[in-house]
């Protein structure tokens, strides 16, 4: 008898049994989230200093607070840092510890049901959409960057992207044939574009201050 094909490595894989994952997308999973992590960690700590130096009637600038432009200390103080009553790196170091998680027990061989991979599919799929809001709010609305928050935006952006990617290839998310065969073989074009587009708007939005 042949011997049965493992999951991790199939491309046909039945919905009905339990997935585990490639090692290169578990380590992407580590790796991932643990740089929204450190990021969500320091912001949160220039937060914390932040907040104790107003208490004390002092000023505290963080230290990748470089220019007007690149200030971090400009969007830690924004309304919108705050979306939902509480820092938005409580919610990170929160998330991004959970996907460190399930990266290192898919590392370890962990097999998960349809609905479990669907779950981190919803998860990253809010997360992009929440750091696409901010992003706009960055550039547009508090008109500064936050090289920490630019960690964490790409780190998101490949760990939604390669989740996808990852449930097209084992047939947990429904997709017609030819798209899901041509995501897969050029799985790297969307987070290459992806990232491109948000760094030409950062040049453009500031082309002005970049060539002064």
């Amino acid at each position: 008898m042949a011997p049965q094909q493992d999951a991790r490595d199939s491309v046909d894989e039945p919905t009905e049994v339990a997935v585990g994952a490639s090692r290169p997308f578990a380590w992407l999973l580590i790796v991932t989230g643990a740089a929204g992590l450190l990021a969500s960690f320091v912001i949160t700590l220039d937060k914390m200093k932040i907040l104790e130096a107003k208490a004390e009637g002092r000023t505290f600038t963080p230290g990748c607070s470089l220019n007007p432009i690149v200030s971090c200390g400009n969007v830690m103080e924004s309304d919108q840092a705050s979306a939902f009553g509480f820092p938005n790196p409580l919610l990170g170091m929160v998330t991004y510890s959970i996907v460190i998680g399930i990266g290192v027990a898919a590392l370890a061989g962990a097999r998960h049901p349809r609905w479990y991979w669907l779950g981190l599919q919803g998860g990253t799929l809010f997360g992009v959409g929440f750091c696409t809001w901010l992003q706009y709010q960055s550039l547009y609305e508090i008109g500064s960057l936050c090289l920490w928050c630019c960690l964490a935006w790409a780190a998101t952006i490949l760990m939604f992207w390669y989740t996808t990617v990852h449930n097209l290839r084992h047939r947990l998310l429904p997709a017609p044939e030819g798209l899901r065969r041509t995501l897969l073989e050029f799985h790297w074009t969307i987070p290459v574009l992806w990232l491109g587009v948000i760094g030409i708007l950062i040049l453009v939005r500031w082309w002005e201050f970049w060539t002064s």
